[in-house]
């Protein structure tokens, strides 16, 4: 007798813990199956400056209807799309304006950040108006940046980004190299200034990279994509400087964003 009412205690006992175990990862499966929006955040290669056919009402933010954001959310029909991603927003623009969609429903975040806290505008301008050694002194302060102050930064926005988004995964995009070495170019910028852009680039890329693993964020590398299209290709990708918007410069097409950028995305989404 006693140990039948031991047996049936036993199982029991058993029957609620499968029952709360249970319970527990239906409630866990029928958030993360409603996780399922996506907001797209980040700087102007996220944006979409230099696609044209901007939203007007994004005004000076410059989002773009051709950016690749706006392509993969046309492609995938996510449950809700949300896209703040701001034409010259750093990392701290992020943290202050861009994470209201954030929340327990979404299921994909995808983001460029870190070149504009790197100043590479700046750079860019010091490379083409001033001296070879002056733009090489630009690239190194901001190499030095990179290491010193950046990775900080991109630790507040993804810490952010989690604390907001429990559910989500996160896509870090980086950026591509501007030139193609021993290209067409025929005039501006030395082939040495060229070459020290791009390993500023790659420098800027391993920072975010590293960044983003130790966060449990996937990064996704454009420069394959981009390979073949850098500016002195002869097929570029990339606008070089453009005097009629010089927001442009250096900055996606529309194909760099569909060619460059999407397969990427595409790829790790």
């Amino acid at each position: 007798m006693r140990r039948s009412r031991s047996a049936a205690y036993v199982a029991s006992l058993f029957l609620a813990v499968v029952c709360t175990l249970t319970g527990a990862a239906t409630a866990q499966a029928s958030q993360l199956a409603a996780a399922t929006g996506y907001v797209a955040l980040g700087d102007s290669y996220s944006s979409g400056v230099g696609a044209g056919s901007y939203d007007s009402s994004s005004g000076s933010c410059k989002r773009s209807t051709r950016a690749y954001p706006v392509l993969w959310a046309a492609a995938h029909s996510p449950s809700t799309f949300s896209f703040t991603a701001c034409s010259g927003a750093r990392t701290s623009d992020v943290v202050a304006g861009q994470l209201g969609p954030l929340g327990a429903g979404t299921g994909l975040v995808s983001i460029t950040i870190g070149g504009n806290d790197a100043g590479f505008a700046d750079v860019m301008t010091t490379c083409v108006l001033q001296s070879e050694s002056a733009c090489l002194a630009a690239i190194a302060r901001a190499e030095a940046y990179m290491d010193s102050t950046l990775p900080g930064n991109l630790d507040n926005v993804y810490t952010a980004i989690r604390g907001r988004a429990p559910a989500a995964h996160v896509v870090v995009l980086g950026y591509p190299r501007f030139y193609k070495l021993s290209g067409s170019c025929v005039a501006g910028l030395s082939e040495t200034e060229r070459a020290a852009i791009n390993n500023a680039a790659d420098h800027l890329n391993s920072v975010i990279a590293k960044r983003a693993a130790d966060h449990g964020f996937t990064f996704g590398d454009v420069n394959a994509t981009f390979a073949g299209h850098e500016i002195c290709s002869g097929s570029s990708w990339l606008h070089s400087v453009n005097w009629v918007n010089i927001g442009e410069s250096y900055h996606p097409t529309a194909t760099g964003q569909s060619s460059g950028y999407l397969p990427v995305f595409r790829g790790v989404a």
